[in-house]
């Protein structure tokens, strides 16, 4: 009896699988659809992104020496721009199967999740690595600071960050007077960068210290470390699971459309 019950189950296999191809097909079409309309959307964001990295490496680049940093914003930009016709692809396919563009959207699909994963993992990567180097290199940069008219190099990067960021030293403006220990015969100060907008008077006295930006570059510059690289990672990363389901669905749609038979490989043809 459970013999008689297995042969029916078997039986009844291919007609189920007939009755599921349908939905199944309907469902990778829409599912195709909805996602070349998100990638049109997304590669605004994931570009946006990118720029964000560039820019952040280049306005601090006295602070980081490595040119190679800013790679993952530039693999974000490139992916981005493989978005968009992608997205044209997935919803044209969506609306009208074509071999040939069910292939090359295959092709780019794989392309954008090997750019958006390699993007993800540099991102995580230098983020680690570039915020144990930060500390480091404003610290040198304070102890090499000449004072607020100083035409070195170093300083105008510590006045210029000082300024951007409203931040004063590498912790706080006690790190001034650490670096200008052997000073002490002068009037106590801080370069006029520390100085708050409001302040347009102010020379950087401990006298005003209500004057001074109170907290230091270090954490600030940090936020901003982690904050760019985490959006970077995750847009990556959120992207290629949609990459994926992209593939799948395109693969269902291609498996129910094989190729044509090649004729020219026929025994007859040669015959």
């Amino acid at each position: 009896m459970s013999i008689v019950k297995r042969v029916r189950a078997v039986a009844m296999l291919p007609s189920l699988w007939c009755c599921e191809d349908p939905w199944l097909r309907s469902s990778a079409r829409a599912l195709l659809r909805f996602l070349g309309f998100v990638f049109w959307g997304t590669a605004a964001a994931q570009a946006f992104g990118g720029v964000l990295v560039i820019l952040m490496f280049k306005n601090y680049r006295y602070l980081f020496q490595e040119s190679y940093l800013s790679l993952p914003g530039w693999l974000a930009i490139a992916a981005a721009l493989i978005l968009l016709p992608t997205g044209v692809l997935a919803v044209s396919i969506s609306v009208r199967s074509s071999r040939n563009r069910q292939g090359t959207l295959m092709y780019l699909l794989l392309l954008l999740i090997c750019l958006e994963t390699s993007s993800a993992v540099l991102a995580h990567v230098y983020s680690i690595r570039t915020a144990s180097q930060l500390e480091s290199a404003m610290s040198h940069l304070v102890y090499q600071h000449n004072g607020s008219c100083s035409q070195d190099p170093g300083s105008r990067a510590v006045d210029v960050m000082q300024r951007k960021l409203q931040c004063c030293g590498v912790h706080n403006y006690t790190d001034w007077l650490k670096a200008r220990a052997a000073s002490w015969h002068l009037t106590p100060c801080v370069p006029e960068s520390c100085c708050k907008e409001k302040y347009s008077h102010c020379r950087g006295h401990l006298s005003h210290l209500e004057q001074l930006s109170q907290e230091g570059c270090l954490k600030k510059l940090e936020d901003q470390l982690w904050f760019v690289m985490l959006y970077v990672f995750w847009c990556c990363t959120v992207l290629s699971i949609l990459k994926l389901l992209a593939a799948v669905s395109n693969g269902i749609l291609m498996r129910h459309q094989p190729f044509h038979d090649l004729r020219f490989l026929d025994s007859d043809t040669f015959s």
